[in-house]
């Protein structure tokens, strides 16, 4: 009678290592890696993720799938382009992208098997672009919103980028956001960046798949904060931008920085409460705020629309080849929730640059918002 015992015994021993070895070695296989999107920013990020993807076999799968939306360059498919010159003459022209990046037009074909999925395009295109690949990811997959902005809820309000992919898709979404001007991370200029990662161990491989020499990487957990600081200082870009047209000089420029961050933070509380304070001093926060504020697109249109009183549609279409601008859209998105709670008044910034934006203000009567701000009183 033991005989028998012994033999079911040994056969469940058995089954239960083979069983916890198996999901071992699945946990332990090389993770393949797929961006979505492939403007500016995705393509200086697919530089640093090529690298690491390439150098770290045993982590990561060697070829990194890019989804490009399919355009034609001097007669010539841009996925054709990338795969064949290795450069998105479009949107990254004059660097070289690994050749380990393999650019394809049709989404759910890039993002097939991805255990990481790496989320890098305009916040208006998120829900779109993205349709296909419901209920088509592989188990167990997780994304990484690097989208700077909110999303529109149908009936009015907002919600975070990321907790939109995640219901939309089913995966848990970390974010990335810092000070990461695109053209000067795909020149290799050092810079540092933040990772929102609740999972700890999500974190450590995110920052395995980006940290380089002159791109370093903090991992957070306070997701909440990490996207709110990437989608709110776009707006504080856009005052910035309207300092510089009107010449009102650095003294009043440091002003509205300061006065921006202090609305962002009063913003978290308000709606993301339980955040890290230290979170808005990591690079997604006061680093990030600064660069764009010098550096970025959305503090470079502002000040054209100041001096070459054209509207932002316009300077979108001729000053940016085909991108879009955050800081317009995301200042009318918050405007949407403050006006619907009767707080404009406690975020005159964020509301005087949607209303100068709209033409319900002249660029002007930002001063007013800086002077008569609630932090004076």
């Amino acid at each position: 009678m033991l005989a028998p015992k012994l033999g079911s015994s040994l056969i469940q021993h058995s089954f239960r290592r083979f069983s916890s070895s198996s999901k071992l070695n699945i946990s332990m296989a090389p993770k393949k890696v797929c961006i979505v999107g492939s403007g500016n920013w995705g393509s200086a990020i697919a530089r640093l993720v090529g690298f690491n993807a390439e150098r770290l076999p045993g982590r990561f799968e060697k070829n990194v799938s890019m989804w490009v939306f399919e355009e034609e360059v001097d007669g010539r498919k841009l996925t054709e382009i990338i795969n064949t010159d290795h450069e998105n003459v479009k949107y990254l022209p004059g660097r070289t992208l690994p050749k380990n990046i393999i650019a394809i037009p049709d989404i759910a074909e890039a993002a097939a098997d991805a255990d990481f999925l790496i989320f890098v395009l305009p916040h208006q295109f998120i829900k779109r672009a993205c349709a296909p690949l419901i209920g088509k990811l592989k188990p167990g997959a997780t994304g990484l919103s690097l989208v700077k902005g909110f999303a529109i809820l149908p009936g009015g309000g907002i919600k975070l980028i990321s907790d939109l992919i995640s219901e939309e898709m089913g995966i848990p979404v970390s974010v990335l956001m810092g000070a990461n001007l695109a053209n000067e991370v795909a020149d290799e200029k050092f810079c540092e960046t933040t990772i929102g990662a609740r999972d700890s161990e999500v974190g450590s491989d995110l920052k395995l798949l980006f940290q380089t020499e002159n791109f370093r990487v903090t991992v957070v957990s306070d997701t909440q904060t990490v996207e709110i600081c990437g989608a709110l200082k776009n707006i504080v870009a856009c005052a910035a931008g309207f300092c510089d047209g009107l010449k009102m000089g650095d003294n009043t420029k440091a002003a509205t920085i300061r006065l921006g961050l202090k609305e962002m933070m009063k913003y978290g509380d308000t709606f993301y409460p339980g955040g890290n304070a230290s979170t808005y001093f990591e690079s997604c926060g006061v680093a990030d705020l600064i660069t764009t504020c010098y550096g970025g697109r959305n503090r470079r249109v502002s000040e054209a629309f100041v001096t070459r009183k054209k509207s932002i549609v316009d300077l979108e279409t001729e000053m940016l080849n085909g991108q879009k601008l955050q800081g317009p859209e995301t200042a009318a998105e918050v405007n949407y929730v403050l006006a619907a709670k009767g707080l404009e008044a406690e975020f005159p910034l964020f509301t005087a640059v949607h209303k100068i934006c709209i033409g319900e203000l002249q660029p002007e009567k930002l001063l007013d918002s800086l002077k008569n701000h609630p932090a004076h009183q």
